[in-house]
């Protein structure tokens, strides 16, 4: 009661429901067992309390199923049997036999009696089978009236099996009560305050009539169908005598089998099960009808595709039809036109025999999930195996009739036509059908458009195949602006061509055809684009310095807040610990539906023990790590899956040699987000070849994310990108960054900003201007320990000659003038050449140990500039105007922005025709692993953002107050009300 509706009484002024049961519920013994729990739990068998709402059930029955399947294997038999195969036959009967006898005495071991004669039935059953079969030997044809009859065996077996299980538990129940099943000793002894339950085995072909004369599959005959259930129900109430009052009849009947208006027997063809449930449903006017199956209800989209496809708790009977043409396996459309034509209409329940407790999915005349603005999609699913169609021509436009000939045609020859798609211009009609019939239609239309193609009023006649049909499946869709421009978008932004588009005006369905190789990837792009799933975003990271590090370890701590409040799943597949040939490590297990990622545990472990499998434990999965060699050439393969929609490469390195695969990468449609500026700043060719990758595909290359390259974490590439954009011209960039120089020339007083910023923050304030633990606050210090401080801070490259000697500054730079236009006429090597020095650095020294000369050569520049009431700071700048980029060493006046630029932070200011008198100034720290590990997870959202969330596109239903600001109305009133 918990999951349906107040009871009503319907068929003979009685409660009904209805439950089938599938052949994955009865497959063995164990799942016979199951459906009778769930069956006895339905009629709260322990709570036997007569009451004003007893229910009865009508429980439909399928043939076991499992591996093999039962009605798989008579039809096997009958095949066999065409093809004279005696031993095939037998062999396949014998199995049907051995399934059945395993599951007999696994549930009747102590009911010998009733083993042997279930057990002599379907002995009997296969003895007929046997003496049919030898017809079909004789005349070696199938036909498909004996492949019916034959069929249907499984059906007439499965429902004794159930019935007599019920009937021994439910006997056994009025033993230990009454301590007799007599059920006229019961009615003496008994009172009518309680309730007891008689099953009965109904042969569906005892009821349910059809006739085939009337459409292809037969149609039932309801009246007659009605009156033979009424006549059977009064004989069965007859037989309980005076204690009909309080023991309720239920009836277990076949599924699948049926009678014709002559007396034959039928099936009621594929999924002719749901379909009994359904006309039984009808004819006893029940509250609902219950089909439990293998799964949880009616999912969003095919789990095995979409692997976080979700369960919907409801869904109208519309969007159920829509989802089931177009392939979802849970029911059929014709299950549901019993239970739609009844007065009142039915509700259908899909549940799981598995899992009892889980209410599955309601399927009624509304769904009130998709009435929500946000989720006005159900669900999706796809047609596999199409091919599309196209007849064009400009001989076809203002045509009348073309159309008619083309489809008519189709009709004559018994090809389906899944989709039509024509524009207005009538220049060309595309329509898709199954690929197996696609050339049959090819070759009936050329043959009929002869005169037309010879002279050339039709130019062509072309298949594309093959190819899969996208559909979007929601009643909220109705009246619902942006539905389609979200479908759209988040197939673009996932790389996937739209090749035909179609939409009915109930605004139910919209429907596109893609490439069947992209039907994977497709869906799982528009089921996240609507909120029924997280998008998976499949990256790697090169290498593992202290950013790497960083990185990884913030994307396991923040995995599943990305989840949670940006609707995307972060997945670590592949770890390159450096750039180069050596090894990668990636996942174990790493399937297409597969939802790992590898963690800083499993890299660490397994970095320690090259040996073994490193396992870690996160999210209460086990995530496995393997080593491989092959290095970055290996990356592309182990990161790249068809089906997924976002791939990104994290560069953590410094290093050329990864530099050199950033353009192949981008090529193969993978986003480069990178914190190493070798790429933009390396040979000529090399840079020329990335701009060409960036643009190679169109919107299939990846894109190149730069942020990081700068100045870490602050967006100095995203402003100046920003002020090209808004039409600003930029005159000039300076960039000032060092930590040694702040401490070998501190500006004067500098302790007071600490003080002061203390003072007034109220506590929000707790840094200091120096970042070393051994640093004093406005002390200056020797070149020497200022270059040791940085190494342990670790603010310099892994060689910090590259920072002394302004290599690092100096790619910087090229990253800077690529924006500009400028990186043509300038080479990496050229600018730190022309650079100024503090003193001779020569790579050979050691840095934790600088030599006393070199102190004495940067004290002298100190001090004097701090004669002139200036500090030394090395100031890197691009002018535009003259076309010059420079690295300086230059004396800054004490109070100069510049000078008091706090140790470990960069400064850089844009001087710009709109900031031409104040310069437009970013200051904050720009080294350290955790800042830039953060920006660059800040470049993998703000590039997701535009693939995962087309969900900015507004859904706004006509008439809501988002559409009145769209759609200005005729005529207001003064209060801007609508007349």
């Amino acid at each position: 009661m918990s999951f349906y509706d107040e009871l009503l009484p319907g068929f003979a002024s009685k409660c009904w429901q209805v439950h089938k049961f599938g052949g994955t519920s009865v497959a063995d013994a164990n799942c016979f067992l199951q459906v009778a729990h769930i069956i006895e739990d339905q009629l709260d068998i322990n709570n036997d309390v007569l009451g004003p709402n007893a229910k009865h059930l009508a429980v439909v029955v399928s043939a076991m199923g499992g591996k093999p399947k039962v009605t798989d294997l008579l039809l096997g038999a009958v095949r066999h049997a065409s093809m004279r195969e005696h031993d095939k036959v037998d062999e396949q009967l014998d199995i049907v036999l051995e399934k059945h006898s395993e599951c007999l005495k696994i549930l009747f071991h102590q009911e010998h009696d009733e083993q042997e004669r279930l057990l002599e039935i379907i002995k009997g059953g296969l003895n007929d089978i046997r003496d049919i079969l030898k017809t079909v030997y004789l005349m070696k044809w199938q036909a498909e009236r004996i492949s019916e009859v034959v069929s249907g065996f499984g059906e007439l077996w499965s429902t004794q099996i159930l019935s007599a299980l019920l009937s021994i538990r439910s006997n056994q129940r009025l033993i230990e009560k009454f301590g007799t099943d007599s059920i006229s000793k019961i009615a003496k002894a008994s009172t009518t305050s309680h309730i007891h339950h008689n099953f009965v085995y109904l042969d569906a072909r005892r009821v349910i009539t059809i006739d085939e004369d009337v459409i292809r599959d037969g149609a039932v005959v309801w009246n007659t169908s009605e009156e033979k259930l009424m006549e059977i129900f009064e004989e069965e109430e007859a037989k309980l005598g005076d204690a009909h009052d309080y023991i309720l009849n239920h009836f277990i009947i076949t599924g699948y089998v049926a009678i014709n208006t002559e007396g034959v027997a039928v099936t009621l063809k594929r999924d002719g099960s749901d379909y009994s449930a359904a006309i039984m449903g009808k004819i006893l006017r029940a509250n609902s009808i219950s089909i439990w199956t293998d799964v949880d209800g009616v999912l969003s989209a095919d789990p095995r595709r979409v692997p976080l496809a979700n369960v919907l708790p409801e869904l109208s009977y519309d969007e159920a039809m829509e989802l089931a043409y177009f392939g979802a396996k849970v029911i059929h459309p014709k299950t549901m036109q019993p239970a739609l034509s009844c007065d009142p209409q039915i509700p259908i329940y899909i549940r799981n025999t598995f899992n009892m407790r889980s209410p599955g999915t309601r399927i009624f005349t509304t769904a009130t999930t998709t009435k929500q603005n946000d989720k006005v999609v159900c669900g999706f699913s796809s047609v596999e195996g199409m091919a599309l169609v196209n007849v064009e021509g400009t001989g076809m436009v203002g045509i009348r009739g073309v159309d008619k000939r083309i489809f008519g045609l189709l009709e004559y020859h018994d090809i389906n036509v899944a989709l039509i798609s024509q524009a207005i211009s009538e220049h060309s009609c595309t329509f898709a059908t199954s690929e197996d019939q696609a050339e049959l239609a090819k070759n009936v239309i050329e043959e009929e458009f002869r005169r037309e193609l010879k002279l050339g009023h039709v130019s062509s006649v072309d298949i594309r195949a093959p190819v899969s049909i996208i559909a979007a499946v929601g009643d909220g869709m109705v009246d619902t602006t942006g539905v389609a421009g979200r479908f759209f978008s988040s197939l673009g932004g996932a790389k996937i061509n739209v090749l035909a588009i179609a939409q009915g005006s109930s605004e139910r369905n919209i429907s596109a055809v893609v490439w069947g190789s992209d039907s994977t990837r497709a869906l799982r792009a528009v089921h996240a684009a609507f909120n029924l799933s997280n998008m998976t975003a499949r990256v790697g990271i090169i290498g593992m310095s202290e950013v790497g590090i960083s990185l990884l370890r913030l994307l396991e701590s923040e995995r599943d807040a990305l989840k949670s409040n940006f609707d995307l799943d972060v997945q670590v597949c592949v770890v390159c610990p450096k750039s180069g040939n050596g090894e990668i490590l990636s996942l174990n297990n790493d399937t297409e539906s597969g939802t790992q990622s590898l963690t800083i545990g499993a890299v660490t472990r397994l970095a320690e023990d090259r040996d073994k499998l490193a396992k870690t434990t996160f999210a209460d999965e086990e995530q496995v790590a393997v080593a491989s060699n092959g290095g970055l050439g290996l990356c592309f393969d182990t990161l790249f899956r068809k089906e997924c929609t976002f791939h990104a490469i994290f560069d953590c390195t410094n290093d050329e040699e990864s530099g050199r695969y950033h353009a192949g990468w981008l090529r193969a449609g993978i986003d480069v987000i990178t914190a190493n500026n070798r790429g933009l700043s390396g040979p000529k060719e090399q840079r020329e070849d990335i701009k060409e990758a960036e643009k190679f595909n169109g919107k299939e290359s990846g894109v190149y994310s730069i942020e990081t390259v700068v100045a870490g974490g602050l967006p100095i590439i995203s402003t100046l990108r920003s002020l090209l954009h808004s039409g600003d011209k930029i005159r000039r960039i300076d960039v000032v960054e060092s930590y040694v120089m702040f401490r070998i020339s501190p500006p004067p007083n500098v302790a007071n900003c600490s003080k002061f910023d203390v003072d007034v923050s109220n506590g929000v304030f707790e840094g200091h201007m120096n970042s070393s633990s051994s640093a004093c606050i406005g002390e200056a210090c020797s070149f020497s320990q200022a270059v040791r401080e940085a190494i342990q801070l670790g603010l310099t490259e892994d060689d910090p000659s590259l920072d002394l000697k302004h290599e690092y500054t100096a790619r910087v730079l090229m990253a800077l003038a690529r924006e500009l236009g400028m990186d043509k006429e300038n080479e990496t090597e050229q600018i730190q050449k022309n650079s100024d020095v503090l003193a001779d650095i020569d790579d050979s020294l050691d840095f934790l140990n600088l030599p006393p000369h070199i102190d004495e050569q940067v004290q002298k520049r100190v001090d004097a500039a701090k004669d002139k009431g200036c500090v030394l700071r090395s100031i890197a700048s691009i002018d535009v105007k003259s076309k010059s980029i420079q690295i300086r060493i230059l004396e800054v006046p004490n109070h100069h922005t510049f000078a008091v630029s706090p140790p470990g932070c960069s400064c850089v200011r844009f001087f710009t025709r709109r900031h031409e008198r104040y310069p437009l100034i970013i200051q904050g720290p720009s080294a350290g692993a955790d800042s830039t590990a953060s920006a660059l997870l800040a470049e993998l959202l703000q590039r997701t953002r535009g693939i995962s969330t087309p969900r900015s596109l507004a859904l706004i239903r006509r008439g809501s107050s988002g559409a009145f600001l769209h759609n200005k109305p005729a005529s207001m009133n003064g209060n801007g009300s609508v007349k």
